[in-house]
């Protein structure tokens, strides 16, 4: 896929670097929802506004479509025992190749070779490891009785970030509350501050609700490793738009209703549905690497709810791009210096496009 810019080797890594004190990183999600701190900063200015998460309702006006991400987050992370040994080795999924093979990275990986079985909750799941690949990874052929995910969901744990060392109390708040599609190594986070409540409320006020799909992949938190922004190379992630959400995002741009899209997830879905479409969304599903970064002109979304992200990851440049770099950065710093709390249980931020008053084509 083409790198989506016009201005060519002008953007360092470091341009996107900013202090963030680590007591900031959320450790553990709060225990409403919509209680997490809102910063909402104009797209246009810059100028910010501090509020609470369940304030959302009054940035969002009739005739606008909210997108967000419905894929479910698999409780991919398995500890087991080898059977001919009973070393303990932990297994983490990362994508069914086919029916019952599973792609997977194991610890400690110099223990598990071909024809290994691993057995896990005392043999109510096996894995036999088929296949050794490239970047260390392990092939898994799952061997069991009844419902593959049911099982999963009995013995798996959540594979929360790295940089996350607490363990979760109730593996549903690293799901959102309209998780659905199975498939995801991690949550679409700014989903997050989302109840099913607050989700009713937006929709009597005349906002549409739209759902996109697309499943997370453990390489969202690779870090850039290159100094120019322009030598990334993004992982491809798996999407699905429907026609219903497709024509519903058309209508409320033919209506002069704005797109705001939760999270960059649903943000890369869209913006790479309409590049292949020229700008129109349609029915489609597939994979995409697409990197957002300034320069990078906005075809499908006017405005965004994020989380807060890594300094100098490919998530602050796509923020970046909506905006502009000095707003984008000027806001974080107010964000580090109030206190906010940054990362997949930290607050949100709303990038507020101006409200559309006229009817355009």
């Amino acid at each position: 896929m083409t790198k989506t810019t016009q201005q060519p080797n002008t953007l360092n890594v470091n341009d996107f670097d900013f202090e963030l004190p680590e007591e900031l990183i959320a450790q553990t999600p709060l225990l409403d929802r919509t209680s997490s701190r809102l910063l909402v900063m104009n797209k246009e200015s810059g100028k910010t506004e501090h509020k609470h998460f369940r304030d959302i309702i009054d940035y969002l006006h009739e005739g606008d479509t909210l997108v967000l991400n419905d894929t479910r987050v698999l409780p991919a992370r398995l500890m087991g025992v080898k059977e001919d040994t009973g070393a303990n080795i932990e297994v983490l999924l990362l994508k069914q190749i086919e029916d019952d093979v599973w792609e997977t990275l194991v610890k400690p990986a110099k223990k598990v070779k071909v024809g290994t079985v691993v057995s896990f909750g005392e043999g109510l799941l096996r894995a036999e490891c088929t296949g050794i690949l490239d970047h260390g990874g392990r092939h898994f052929k799952m061997i069991y009785d009844g419902i593959f995910y049911e099982i999963l969901d009995q013995l798996g744990e959540m594979p929360l970030p790295p940089y996350i060392r607490e363990k979760l109390e109730d593996q549903d708040r690293y799901q959102t509350v309209f998780a659905k599609e199975r498939g995801s190594a991690a949550a679409p986070t700014a989903g997050l501050h989302f109840t099913d409540e607050l989700l009713k409320e937006i929709e009597e006020k005349g906002v549409n609700i739209a759902f996109i799909t697309l499943h997370v992949g453990l390489g969202t938190f690779r870090p850039v490793s290159v100094e120019s922004i322009e030598d990334h190379e993004m992982h491809a992630e798996f999407y699905r738009i429907t026609k219903e959400t497709a024509e519903l995002i058309n209508n409320t741009k033919a209506h002069g209703g704005r797109v705001i899209s939760v999270g960059t997830t649903s943000t890369r879905t869209l913006e790479s549905v309409a590049n292949k479409f020229g700008g129109e969304l349609q029915e489609d599903s597939g994979w995409t690497d697409i990197f957002i970064f300034p320069g990078y002109e906005f075809k499908a979304i006017d405005g965004l709810i994020t989380n807060f992200h890594l300094p100098k990851s490919t998530l602050v440049m796509l923020v970046s791009a909506l905006s502009n770099r000095d707003n984008i950065l000027n806001a974080y710093n107010e964000a580090v210096n109030e206190r906010y709390r940054f990362f997949s249980f930290g607050d949100a931020m709303f990038i507020e496009p101006q409200k559309k008053e006229n009817h355009h084509d």
